[in-house]
This record gives structure tokens, C-alpha cells and sequence, in this order.
């Protein structure tokens, strides 16, 4: 019956890969990209967030998430809760809404939109008739008014959408009660305001643009009171007993009415411009909070000097004689207050005041003297800092994990200490089965330590390599220091900070030893840190070591950016990773790549020069390699160099190809005697020639720069400890891959534990291995004579790994952009090759070794490598024997820089950028799976309006069509269909029916 299958197909194997391998999108970290609305529920305490892109994401107490996507992809406009419901409307800029429910469904609860519709005039008036500018979801649960540009108030009934023409507000009835002398009909244009009266539900106060304020009866359809301002409305806010209400203005003002119970006209009572008497900005939100010791606090948004400060973004907190405006680096979306949302409550007594900014969520303290900041356990604000590049570490060990989390904590001692004030839900995921660290590298010289271990990526710890350099900037600065008679009293709150004193600072490569606490840092001028974790602020010298990757060479001159200047004498440090060691290179280019071995006591570096080894316990450079190529004049530019322009490297490109048109002719001509380098550059200069005009496909989604010629670009490093010279002895190494497809492999000798200082660390090299078609090397790997993958350093030694089989053979892996290779050694000899195909464009861009247990039983689990290419799709290829097991579409290919940001885990988990400020985090693995799980508890209101108790469960981000981000509505279908064919999915669903019947 054998050879009735098809070649290649196991039925075994085939079962078993099911219970390894399922690709799922679990969670988004970070904050939204674009947020353009606001929205929170005092009943739920659940707070919603909108974006340009139609998204709508709604946090409760950490762990608690849900996420919605509308159809339309259209910017969300404004955010509304219906009172005392786990229902919420939307309002997008094509001028729908939508009405969204958290409802339970098969056990688990999605976020799912009900109902839209679109607000429609009689036939030939204009869009402005009904153009919504305002809503408001009456108390009453029952309807939504809808202010419009026209001036009309439509009442919509919930949840049908259906219009009641009958109770619909025109501005004609609103004139009837108002003398004709203080009015015309332009007064009762455009609704810029709605508000419910707090304790009669049968009243709404009306306010127009152009600054006339109604109170309307809705029982008997009139106007009760009107009110006259002399300044354009931006806004409108009821006092909690509705005795009065604010109103805050265009000019930068804001005005106190009393609502008098007879039908007298009302005067107001106080108009305050708190930064006058010079022009100011407009007043656009204000909230007027009453406490128990009577004074109340008065918050607003704007309101700045025109001239002095009109380009700030603030909101201003007034109680008393204390006063401060919270200045803001990015544009103030929205905002809202936490207060007593009890109705018999006498006082708001406010708690926190809550701000989304355009690049961040602050939340300020209102309960705490100074009013500090209080640390968001999520949406944290990634990109506060240009993100330059990410790592993960995967199971931290705990005594790490503490030192790690008590750094930080010395870091936030200015941080308030009130709980997280928006705490509605409860997270009943598990517990993560493991500590996991996510490190991003910034524009700014920062490394982040993000706990990345669960639904929540929360910031533990934050390191700062500048003070070992001389910058323009002061690392003493305090931003938020204020002279006593400052005004306004300006304070800068928040983390955004997008400006880099110096890029030079930026953060290329991390690398982390979890059981020996070393770091090593390199950033964009050539600078190595090495790092050792301390408990306590130190202070202490640097010590300095120069790499010249260019000793050997002539007539080489860099172009691109000088070193950054190192500080003399001893630095101070705060507790957390020190730097003792700063390696520079020299030309200072790019660092392209890093490895550190803490057994050793060695780190590797790479740059498009060449790469060196230096000793950080005897503090001395071990070697350097030149791996720069004559032809490589473009790599002594540097990235920053203002040389290259669009007409150099058109020349160049001409006369490339002119060159390898004149070689080609003169090896037509048979000329015998032709220099053997001459004939192998034009070969390679044709090859080059004939990909680009044979591949057009892959040269327009790769975007490739001028860096991807440099043949000497050191892409990888990597240490084993193998059999290099000979197949008796195995020996400490060091593996070097560069863009042209060269393979250097160098002996090492480490001297014992006993004689480590007193000896030198020695390096010979030992191979070098030039791959036919000289693709970039992405990633070298050494089996074991069992073929696994070598252990990490140091864990064995901690008795997480099994020791190494040193016994058969080992194999050496080489990854290139278009094939994985494996090789004996010590021999070199080639063994096995897997290729991709050049025709479809796909080249490996990422890949890592990972470990896959299967969900059905703890005693299986194998080892094989996650790719990701540079069409977006993720690939499984199994070791040693390197065949295809399963390939997933993960990445729109046209993204770019989502693809060049992916970072793999240990155990089949990874992370990718969908924009600067968001990580999408994916699962490879049927076990390891990381996704929200929580409960609400909210009143449901049922078809007979019986109020009972139910819970809504959120298992996955399975929420409305296309939930899960742009690249994933694409693919929407083939998840429907793998969904359809799990046996899991199919009897939960039958259950669900022959329940529901």
C-alpha cells in the first residue's frame, strides 16, 4: 500500500502536526495607532477607545480587553455608553451609527455590533440637515438624541434606529418660546451640545453654536428657560444637583447659569477667563466637580494665551488656590473625570482625571497631594521613543525577575500609588506558565524591559545608555520643575518624547543572559556596552576599548558620522544594568549584529566592516576581521552620511552593468589569460544583473537600499562549542555569516576558571566557507550528535538543558536568504539542502530555533525552526531533516517594516509592529498561547425588562468581522475555514444549538 500514497504524506505525521501547530493572533500590546475618540461607562467602569482606522477597543481591569472593527474602515468621531448597559454606540465620520454589545455566546462573550444606520433628510436637502454633531443616550435607556449641523434634534429609539418624526426638536419650536429680539434663526443653528438634566430626566439642555442655550421640556415639548451667551459654545457640563451648569467658550472663557425653578430669565452668575485678560485659546471641555470641603475642583481643556502658548496641548485642574496645567507632548483627543458615580451620593468627590492623548493614555491622581501620574499596567505608550529594535527572552528565572522589578520600582517612586482606577471586569485567563521579557531598543539610547508574559505589556524596567556619552542634553534636566511665580503653571506630564538628542544614541542590538544577568548593548555609531546588573546606584569608571575593523586595509576612507564622545572620570549610575565595558568601533558604523557568551566571558560584534571579539573579564580585544570587499565603497558612507543622492547611485548602477557587459564580451573572445578575480566580479555583477530582471516581484516588495549590496555586512554571529579542526576534539568557536554568503569560522582558546585572568584569550581561524550563490547569511546553528540544537550558555550549568551530545557527529545549519544548507563537521561537506524558490521572490528575512509541545499529551515536544520571509508568510521547517511542515500567511507583504520588526519566542510565540505604537503578538503553537479571558458582570435588560445578573466571558479577540487588525480581514476566510475543520470548534457549536433549541 505504499506506493499508493502520495510521496511524503504520513497520516502519522500529519495528526501529530495538528497537535503542534495552529497559528492564531491573540492580542494587541501597546497604544492604539491614530485614536480619534473616547468613551467611559461609570456603571461598567470600562473605558473605550476609537481610531481613524474604525477600530474600537474597550479596557477594564488589567487582562480585560475586548476589540471591535467596523466595516467601513472610517475614522470613529465619538464614543457613548447606554446608561446603566453593556451597550455602546458610534458615531463615524460618514455620519453612521453603530450600536455595539458585549454579549455571551458559546461560552465566551464577544464584542459585537447590533445594529447601524444612517441618519437620512427628506429628499433634496442638504447633508448638513442631518449632519450629527452631538449625542446623547437618554437615561431612560430607551432612545438617542442627535444634535445636527442644521439644528434639528432627531430621537432615535434603541436598539431598532427607528426615527420618532413625532418627538423630533426643530429649531422653529425652539424660537417659539424665545423673544424675537434676542434671536434669530441662525441662533438655533448647529448643536454643539447636549446634556441630560442630573436629576430630572424629563429636561435636556440644548447649546448652539453660535452661544444660545435652551432647557427643554420633553413632556410637554418646550422650552422651558433660555440663555444667552455672548461668545461662540464649545461645551456644556450639569452640576450634580442641576441647580447650575457650566459653559465654556471660543474665547477661552467659561460661565456659570443658575436654573431657576420660575420662568424668570436667567443672568449668569460668574464669567471667568482663568488665563486672560490677554486672547486665548478655546475652552472645548469642562467638567465642574463638587467635594466635601466645599471648594470644588474645576478642570477644563485649552483655554491657553494665544500668543505665548497657543501651540500646547493642555488641561488645566483648578482647586482652590492650587492650579496646574498638565502640558502634553501630543494633541489632547479626549478626556473624562473618575468620580462617585453613586446617585445618592451628595458630593463627585473626583478621584482621577483620565487623558488620551494622541500618542498616549495619562492618568493623573487627583486624590494625592501634587497630583502625580499614576503607571498605566497597559496601553503603554512603545513608541516614546522611536522603536530600532526588539528581543525576547523567554523564562526569566525569578531571582532575575525581582532584581529586574526592583529597579524599576526605584525608577517610579514619583508615580502615584493609587490602584488603576478603571477596574471594571475581572481577568480569568491562567496564570502565564512562564516569566517572559520582551527588551525594545530606542532612537533616544533607551532599552525598555516590558513584562510580556501576559494579555498586559507592562513596563518593568527602563535603562538609559547616555550617560556614558557627552550629548547636548543635560541627563539632570528636569522638565517638570516650575519657578513658584511661573504662569500659567505649566507641568509636563506624560512619557512621549518623539526627539532624539543625538541619533548616533540609537539602540540597533540587545542581547541578554538570563542566568548570568550580562547585557550587551550596541547602537548606531559603533558603540558595544557591556552591562552587569547591580542593586544599588554605583558610581564608577567606564573602561574604553577600541576595535579598528580596518587595520589591514588602504585606502579607505569613512564619510559617514563621527564616534560619540565618551564622558571622563567616574560616572553615576542608578540601580539596575551598569555599563563596565564600552567597546567602540572603529569606522563607528552601524552594529549589524551581536552575540555574548557569559560562560566565556566574550562578546561578538558585526558591522558592514568586519567583526571582532573582545574579552569582557580581562577587558582586552581578543580579534578583529576585515570582511569589507573592494568593491564595498558604499559601506564606508554610513547611514547617516548626506553623501548619496539618487544621481550617484543611478551612476553606479550604470556602471555596474557596463562592467559586466565588457567582461562578458572579453570572455566571449576566449581570452585565455583573463584575471580570475576580473572574470568571478563580472560574473557576479551579470547575476546581480539577471535577478533584478528576472525578479521584479521580489525587487518591488523588498524596497531593497544600497545596504543590501554590501558583501562584507556582517549579519550574524554565533558561539558553539564543536568539532572545527578535527572529529577527536571539540573546542569553543566563534561562527561569522556576511551579506555575500561567506561562512568564517574561528578556534578558540579559553583559558580554565583557575588561570582566566593570568591567560589570554587566543583565536585562529579555522574555515571559511563561500556559499555558490552568495545569498546574505541570516542564521548559523550547530547540532549535536543527537541533532538538537546546542544548549544556551550557562544552562546546562543550571540544569535546564540536558548537556550536549558530544559523542556523533555534529552539523553545522547555514540559513541564507534562499536556502538552508546543513554540513558535517568537522569536514565541511554538504549533506542536505531545502531551497526557496527564487520564482515567487521569497527570501528568509527571520528565523529562529523554536520549541513546539504538543497540546495532547506533556511527553512530546520537538525542536524545529519558525521563518518568516520576506512575503509576510511564516514557515515551520523541521530539524534535521529541514522538510516544510506548515506555512501560515502572518504579514501583509507590503509591510515592510512589520516584517523587518518580527521577533520570535523560544516557544513558538512572536511579536510584530502593525504600527509604531503597537505590537501584534501571534501563536505558532497549540500549546503556548497567550489571549484574554475575563468576565463582566452587567444588568441585562430582557424582551419582558426583567434586570438579571449575567456574565460575559471574552476568550479570544473574536469580536465583530475583521476584529483582528487590517492583515487579518484578508485572511478572514481561511480562519473561518480551519475553524470549521477543528473538532473542538464543530461540538461546541453543536452544543450551543441543541442548548438554544
Amino acid at each position: 500500500m505504499r506506493r499508493f500514497l502520495r510521496p511524503g504524506h504520513d497520516p502519522v505525521r500529519e495528526r501529530l502536526k495538528r497537535d503542534l501547530f495552529q497559528f492564531n493572533k491573540t492580542v494587541e500590546h501597546g497604544f492604539p495607532h491614530q485614536p480619534s475618540a473616547l468613551g467611559y461607562s461609570p456603571f461598567l467602569r470600562l473605558m473605550a477607545i476609537g481610531t481613524r482606522s474604525g477600530a474600537i477597543k474597550l479596557y477594564g481591569a488589567p487582562g480585560v480587553e475586548f476589540m471591535g472593527l467596523h466595516e467601513e474602515n472610517n475614522t470613529v468621531m465619538q464614543i457613548h455608553f447606554i446608561p446603566d448597559q453593556c451597550q455602546l454606540v458610534t458615531l463615524l465620520d460618514d455620519n453612521s451609527l453603530h450600536l455595539w454589545s458585549l454579549k455571551q455566546h458559546g461560552g465566551a462573550s464577544e464584542l459585537l455590533e447590533e445594529h447601524r444606520f444612517t441618519l437620512k433628510g427628506p429628499p433634496g436637502s442638504p447633508p448638513s440637515a442631518t449632519q450629527v454633531t452631538a449625542v446623547l443616550p437618554h437615561s431612560s435607556r430607551e432612545v438617542l438624541y442627535l444634535g445636527t449641523e442644521s439644528g434639528n434634534i432627531f430621537v432615535v429609539e434603541l436598539p431598532s434606529f427607528r426615527v420618532l418624526e413625532d418627538r423630533t426638536i426643530t429649531p422653529e419650536a425652539v424660537l417659539q418660546r424665545i423673544p424675537e429680539d434676542n434671536c434669530n434663526r441662525r441662533s438655533c443653528e448647529l448643536v454643539e451640545a447636549l446634556r441630560e438634566h442630573p436629576r430630572n430626566p424629563d429636561q435636556i439642555l440644548i447649546g448652539y453654536s453660535r452661544g444660545l442655550i435652551v432647557l427643554w421640556d420633553l413632556q410637554n415639548n418646550k422650552a422651558t428657560h433660555h440663555f444667552l451667551g455672548s461668545q461662540q459654545l464649545e461645551n456644556l457640563y450639569w452640576q450634580r444637583d442641576g441647580s447650575k451648569f457650566i459653559s465654556c467658550h471660543y474665547d477661552g472663557s467659561y460661565t456659570q447659569w443658575p436654573v431657576s425653578s420660575d420662568n424668570r430669565q436667567p443672568e449668569p452668575l460668574e464669567n471667568t477667563v482663568p488665563y486672560g485678560p490677554f486672547p486665548c485659546k478655546a475652552i472645548s471641555k469642562i467638567y465642574w466637580q463638587t467635594t466635601k470641603n466645599g471648594l470644588p475642583y474645576i478642570i477644563f481643556q485649552g483655554g491657553m494665551p494665544r500668543a505665548s502658548y497657543g501651540d500646547r496641548h493642555s488641561i488645566s485642574v483648578i482647586h482652590g488656590s492650587q492650579q496646574t496645567a498638565f502640558d502634553f507632548t501630543s494633541r489632547v483627543i479626549d478626556f473624562f473625570i473618575i468620580f462617585s458615580s453613586d446617585p445618592a451620593a451628595e458630593f463627585d468627590d473626583p478621584s482621577a482625571l483620565v487623558v488620551l492623548a494622541e500618542e498616549e493614555l495619562v492618568v493623573i491622581d487627583l486624590k494625592s497631594a501634587g497630583w502625580p501620574a499614576v503607571h498605566p499596567p497597559y496601553l503603554a505608550s512603545l513608541h516614546c521613543s522611536a522603536i530600532t529594535c526588539s528581543h525576547h527572552v523567554s523564562n526569566i528565572p525569578l531571582k532575575l525577575w525581582e532584581r529586574i522589578i526592583s529597579a524599576g520600582s526605584k525608577q517610579n517612586i514619583h508615580y502615584s500609588s493609587m490602584p488603576w482606577p478603571i477596574d471594571g471586569g475581572t481577568n480569568i485567563a491562567p496564570d502565564p506558565p512562564q516569566r517572559d521579557l520582551l527588551l525594545t531598543g530606542h532612537e533616544d539610547g533607551t532599552v525598555r524591559f516590558w513584562d510580556a508574559s501576559g494579555v498586559c505589556l507592562h513596563l518593568l524596567y527602563k535603562l538609559s545608555t547616555v550617560r556614558v556619552f557627552l550629548t547636548d542634553a543635560d541627563p539632570n534636566d528636569n522638565m517638570n520643575t516650575l519657578g513658584e511665580d511661573e504662569w500659567p503653571p505649566l507641568r509636563k506630564v506624560g512619557t512621549f518624547d518623539p526627539y532624539s538628542d543625538d541619533p548616533r544614541l540609537g539602540i540597533q542590538k540587545i542581547y541578554l543572559c538570563k542566568y548570568s544577568g550580562y547585557l550587551a548593548v550596541a547602537g548606531t555609531a559603533g558603540q558595544v556596552l557591556v552591562m552587569e546588573l547591580n542593586d544599588e546606584d554605583a558610581e564608577h569608571v567606564v573602561d574604553h576599548a577600541e576595535a579598528d575593523l580596518l587595520q589591514d586595509q588602504e585606502g579607505y576612507r569613512w564619510k559617514g558620522h563621527e564616534k560619540l564622545k565618551t564622558r571622563d572620570g567616574p560616572v553615576r549610575f542608578e540601580a539596575g544594568f551598569q555599563p563596565f565595558v564600552l567597546v567602540q568601533c572603529q569606522p563607528p558604523a552601524v552594529v549589524t549584529s551581536l552575540a555574548l557568551h557569559s560562560e566565556w566571558k566574550l562578546v561578538a560584534f558585526g558591522t558592514s566592516h568586519g567583526f571582532g571579539l573582545f574579552d569582557h573579564q580581562q577587558k582586552r580585544l581578543v580579534f578583529v576581521k576585515c570582511t569589507l570587499h573592494p568593491s564595498d565603497q558604499l559601506a564606508l558612507e554610513g547611514p547617516l552620511s548626506r553623501v548619496k543622492s539618487l544621481k550617484k547611485s543611478l551612476r553606479q548602477s550604470f556602471r555596474r552593468i557596463r562592467r559586466s557587459r565588457v567582461s562578458s564580451r572579453k570572455r566571449r573572445g576566449g581570452s585565455g589569460n583573463a584575471s580570475e578575480v576580473q572574470e568571478a566580479n563580472a560574473k557576479f555583477d551579470q547575476d546581480a544583473l539577471q535577478e533584478m530582471e528576472l525578479a521584479p516581484v521580489q525587487r518591488k516588495i523588498e524596497a531593497r537600499s544600497a545596504e543590501d549590496s554590501f558583501t562584507g555586512f556582517v549579519r550574524t554571529l554565533y558561539f558553539a562549542d564543536t568539532f572545527l579542526r578535527d572529529s577527536s576534539r571539540h573546542c569553543p568557536s566563534l561562527w561569522a555569516g556576511t551579506n555575500g554568503g561567506t561562512i568564517y569560522a574561528f578556534c578558540l582558546r579559553v583559558p580554565p576558571a583557575e588561570r582566566r585572568m593570568d591567560e589570554p584569550v587566543r583565536a585562529e581561524q579555522a574555515k571559511e566557507i563561500q556559499l555558490m550563490h552568495r545569498a546574505p547569511v541570516v542564521g548559523i546553528l550547530v547540532l549535536d550528535g543527537r541533532s538538537t540544537p546546542l544548549p544556551e550558555p550557562l544552562e546546562v550549568a543550571h540544569d535546564l538543558s540536558k548537556s550536549p551530545d558530544m559523542q556523533g557527529s555534529h552539523q553545522l545549519l547555514v540559513v541564507s536568504e534562499e536556502q538552508f544548507k546543513v554540513f558535517t563537521l568537522p569536514k565541511v561537506s554538504s549533506k542536505l539542502k531545502l531551497k526557496l524558490t527564487a520564482l515567487e521572490g521569497c527570501r528568509v528575512r527571520k528565523v529562529t530555533v523554536a520549541n513546539f509541545g504538543s497540546c495532547k499529551t506533556d511527553d512530546y515536544s520537538e525542536n524545529d525552526l519558525a521563518v518568516l520571509t520576506n512575503l509576510g508568510d511564516i514557515q515551520i521547517i523541521s530539524l534535521p531533516f529541514l522538510k516544510l511542515q506548515i506555512r501560515y500567511p502572518c504579514i501583509r507583504k507590503e509591510d515592510v517594516s512589520g516584517i523587518a520588526s518580527c521577533v520570535f519566542t523560544k516557544y513558538g510565540q512572536g511579536f510584530y509592529l502593525i504600527s509604531p505604537s503597537e505590537f501584534e503578538r501571534f501563536s505558532l503553537s497549540t500549546k503556548w498561547l497567550v489571549e484574554p479571558r475575563c468576565i463582566v458582570d452587567v444588568p441585562e435588560v430582557t424582551s419582558n425588562n426583567h434586570v438579571h445578573k449575567s456574565g460575559t466571558e471574552n476568550a479570544a479577540r473574536k469580536s465583530s468581522p475583521g476584529d483582528c487588525g487590517e492583515d487579518e480581514r484578508k485572511s478572514g476566510r481561511l480562519m473561518e475555514h480551519a475553524l470549521l475543520n477543528d473538532e473542538k470548534v464543530l461540538k461546541e457549536i453543536q452544543s450551543t444549538l441543541e442548548g438554544g433549541r
